[in-house]
């Protein structure tokens, strides 16, 4: 058993402990499979090809994206190899097409070091994610949880988490940052767990992730 899959074992048993509502999820739902993912760039430029259009639209943009750049997962040199307009062709808007070239610029020039990434606390890494253009706090976030499997990472604006709440506590309507925070202490130091189990109980609707 890896080391993340022995965090999150440990996440759930305390959770189970400390929260009798989500313990109910947890149950239901299983393990938490969340693993580091390696392509932390590709992850990135996801990210921003997702954001404010469907899911099923970000999906063909993303294979669009990942066509023109060839064989395996897009790089930061591949994409510098593409014009503004290539970019825009695959269904990227003029915003978006110039925030992926921002981002590769940002990590060719070093100044967002995902190579190092692992090593670096999560207000750093938030830190230099957040120089990209189109590239905010909600994806920094994202890229802690999914990215670099970080185990305290609570999300408190994300719709979904804020559902997902309201669904296992059984409030009468969805809950303010405030709440979120509040009950989400309870949870500490597994916050990114009981995220993804919040995620996963609007599946049982169903309903989508976040990613």
């Amino acid at each position: 058993m890896n080391d993340h899959a022995v965090t999150f074992r440990k996440a759930a048993q305390h959770l189970r402990k400390t929260d009798p509502r989500l313990k109910t999820v947890i149950d239901a739902v299983g393990p938490c499979p969340l693993k580091p993912y390696r392509y932390r760039f590709a992850l990135l430029l996801r990210s921003i090809v997702s954001q404010q259009i469907s899911t099923s639209a970000a999906r063909t943009i993303y294979m669009r994206l990942n066509t023109l750049t060839g064989k395996g997962q897009p790089t930061v040199e591949k994409i510098m190899r593409l014009s503004h307009d290539e970019l825009r062709s695959v269904g990227l808007s003029n915003q978006k097409a110039t925030y992926v070239r921002h981002l590769a610029e940002m990590v060719l020039q070093n100044n967002v070091r995902l190579h190092k990434m692992h090593l670096m606390s999560d207000e750093e890494v938030t830190a230099e994610l957040i120089q990209v253009k189109g590239i905010g706090l909600w994806t920094a976030q994202m890229f802690l949880m999914f990215g670099l499997c970080r185990p305290d990472v609570f999300p408190h604006d994300d719709l979904g988490i804020q559902n997902g709440i309201q669904q296992i506590y059984q409030l009468k309507s969805r809950p303010d940052k405030h709440t979120c925070i509040e009950i989400a202490e309870h949870w500490q130091p597994y916050r990114t767990v009981a995220s993804w189990y919040c995620w996963r109980t609007l599946e049982m609707e169903p309903s989508d992730g976040p990613w």
